[in-house]
């Protein structure tokens, strides 16, 4: 087991989106533990002063109705901080995710809060450093074999064939027809996924970007306000074929249309 020298907080957050900047936190559970052992809770829905919007919903299962009339998180913030105290922060995905999202709440309900002298842990980190998901581990994994020749073309494609075939005897459950294992592999990225590649998905039911600097802004609101980038990346050299039809149809003012029936 690990020494403690001074408490660790795992803490989770549950949100409207992934932006920081523009988006809220709904749902908070925070685990300190001491030294001793001892353990303390602090958990609480809140009250976003938004909507959630349904996406968010599909994948926390927390809806408007559930944090009307639950404390705002700058209600909050001054029993939180002091929750937390000094100790050091650990979490699964906190790095990317989390921290970010607690230091922008925390600086809106006008706190500071900074984690240059705590230590920070992220299981997911661990996991991705001691438990790799390349074609070599997968090959391991299913058939039980060393990749030799690895990141060769024919010796990774050899191996890609045994995988597959290694998954289906696995998996039984999984579909019998490449069309329905198309539909698995696909599943998700389509009911979100505005273009093939994911750099657009949707947002409150508009397209709204899924990368870089604009993340989670529409795809009409950066057209209005910055068409350059829009051009930028219609002629970008890795953009595809069909985002760059998006793009150079949202120049022209025609944005795309969600389809019936996609969650």
């Amino acid at each position: 087991m690990i020494t403690l020298r001074k408490p660790i907080v795992f803490f989770d957050l549950e949100t409207t989106g992934v932006a920081p900047d523009r988006d809220r936190i709904v749902d908070l559970a925070f685990l300190r533990r001491g030294p001793d052992g001892q353990e303390e809770v602090f958990s609480s829905l809140v009250d976003p002063g938004m909507p959630i919007p349904p996406e968010a919903t599909a994948v926390h299962h927390i809806t408007n109705e559930m944090v009307r009339g639950q404390p705002t998180f700058a209600a909050l913030a001054p029993k939180l901080l002091d929750f937390i105290g000094d100790a050091d922060l650990a979490g699964f995905g906190i790095l990317r995710f989390d921290i970010p999202m607690l230091t922008a709440e925390f600086q809106r309900a006008g706190i500071t809060f900074t984690t240059a002298s705590r230590q920070l842990v992220d299981a997911l980190t661990i996991f991705h450093r001691m438990e790799p998901r390349n074609l070599t581990a997968a090959y391991k994994l299913y058939c039980g074999k060393a990749l030799e020749d690895a990141h060769r073309a024919e010796a990774d494609m050899r191996a890609s064939s045994e995988v597959f075939f290694a998954q289906l005897e696995r998996y039984p459950e999984l579909p019998k027809d490449v069309a329905g294992l198309s539909a698995f592999c696909v599943e998700q990225r389509d009911s979100a996924a505005v273009d093939s590649q994911g750099k657009l998905v949707w947002r409150n039911g508009k397209a709204a970007f899924n990368f870089g600097k604009h993340r989670t802004l529409t795809l009409e609101e950066v057209a209005r306000k910055e068409p350059g980038y829009i051009e930028w990346l219609m002629n970008a050299e890795r953009t595809t074929p069909e985002l760059a039809r998006i793009c150079s149809e949202a120049l022209m003012g025609k944005f795309p249309v969600k389809p019936a029936g996609v969650k």
